[in-house]
């Protein structure tokens, strides 16, 4: 069956980095933005981040990420709402570009994302919509795309599932009016893009310069680094 959709990861993926290091680069920027403000330890902050993150990684659905984040981070952490959401809206188009110092250049991401978009195929940027729509856009910037490359990006505001939830790339295919088995994802983590992709029918590609391992669900189907990803995607 032909492939009429494609599907990125960003981090580790699109963006060639490791995920402790921009997790780290990440808290620290923001605990730079939000602790002065708001007098809230940085233990505290990171704290409430994962606390709230985990919410969203176990939504069911019910109601969007971005709702399932807050309602967690405001009751563990005891800030105002109206305060400290402010800051983060700005936080993200701005100090969070910092923390591209530890993203390395990727001058093939722009060839691989019109590669797959090449012959009327849809290309999305299937993301963990684990943060903000600006936050996306901005990482986005830090390897040469825009928004206007992607027939969808999925954030928090628009999202109700995160990976490695199946129910996240069934909402993605509904949206774009995609089945399953004519999707493409390109990812770097067995665990949340290959295996749940894969089980759903999807065709995929495992890229291997970041790749995250997964004991219970490794992966043995197309796999390569970024080079060989451009090769597969030529010959689609």
């Amino acid at each position: 069956m032909s492939i009429k959709a494609v599907l990125f990861d960003l981090d580790g993926t699109l963006i060639p980095m490791s995920q402790d290091e921009f997790i780290a680069a990440y808290f620290k920027e923001l605990a730079k933005k939000v602790c002065p403000v708001m007098g809230i330890s940085p233990d505290m902050l990171v704290k409430g981040i994962w606390t709230g993150t985990g919410a969203m990684i176990e939504n069911d659905g019910s109601r969007r990420n971005d709702e399932a984040f807050w309602d967690v981070f405001i009751r563990l952490t005891g800030l105002e709402y109206d305060i400290v959401k402010p800051l983060t809206d700005d936080f993200y188009p701005n100090e969070f570009n910092n923390a591209k110092v530890v993203a390395k250049e990727n001058s093939l991401a722009k060839k691989a994302v019109e590669l797959a978009g090449r012959n009327g195929r849809k290309v999305v940027l299937a993301t963990n919509p684990i943060f903000p729509m600006a936050g996306q856009v901005s990482r986005v910037h830090w390897i040469g795309l825009n928004e206007a490359d992607f027939e969808l990006i999925t954030a928090y505001e628009t999202e109700s599932y995160c990976k490695p939830n199946r129910q996240y790339y069934l909402s993605i295919c509904e949206r774009i009016g995609v089945p399953p088995e004519e999707c493409l994802m390109v990812g770097n983590d067995e665990g949340e893009d290959m295996y749940p992709a894969s089980s759903l029918g999807m065709r995929c590609f495992n890229v291997t310069d970041y790749k995250i391992a997964n004991e219970a669900h490794p992966w043995n189907g197309d796999s390569g680094d970024f080079t060989q990803l451009i090769e597969y995607l030529e010959k689609l």
